[in-house]
């Protein structure tokens, strides 16, 4: 991993690693000026938790916030859970109830697979949805993850390949 994180710059996204200061806002509440007015979500300050247990998620291929590039403005984050498992990642995402329905979080999900995929012995992105939520289920669809298998209360999403478009 570089000591750099590289940005990921979509049509209209740019995905940024967390910065020490924004995860010690995440955690004591403040609200700093770019950040959509109702970012951090409930699972923001779950991940920004547990930073600390796992410095690996802020490396280059770790969590990051989603930023509309219009505005400037943090609408979610998305991540990948490094590291890799016998070369399997895991991805989660959320963009902000404010910016749902305009096609971020599969444009995100989309962009941070692809890239993972470039990581050294990773071959595998995956993502576990329960099935009552159809709106995440819609997003990995979107983003190009393939039905992998349907256990009891979860259904896994998987992308194999670079090319996601």
């Amino acid at each position: 991993m570089s000591s750099f994180p590289t940005d990921l710059t979509t049509a209209r996204l740019i995905l940024r690693t967390w910065t020490d200061g924004e995860v010690a806002a995440v955690l004591d509440g403040t609200r700093p000026a770019h950040w959509a007015a109702d970012f951090p979500a409930e699972g923001d300050h779950v991940i920004a938790g547990l930073f600390a247990e796992h410095p690996a998620w802020l490396g280059d291929y770790g969590h990051r916030q989603v930023i509309e590039r219009e505005s400037g403005l943090v609408v979610g984050s998305i991540g990948l859970f490094w590291p890799p498992s016998d070369g399997t990642l895991e991805i989660g995402y959320g963009i902000v109830a404010s910016r749902r329905g305009r096609g971020y979080a599969p444009e995100a999900t989309r962009a941070l697979a692809a890239y993972a995929l470039t990581a050294p012995g990773v071959h595998t992105v995956c993502a576990n949805v329960e099935p009552s939520n159809p709106p995440s289920i819609r997003v990995l669809e979107k983003a190009g993850f393939q039905r992998w298998s349907t256990e009891e209360q979860i259904i896994r999403f998987r992308a194999i390949t670079p090319d996601l478009s």
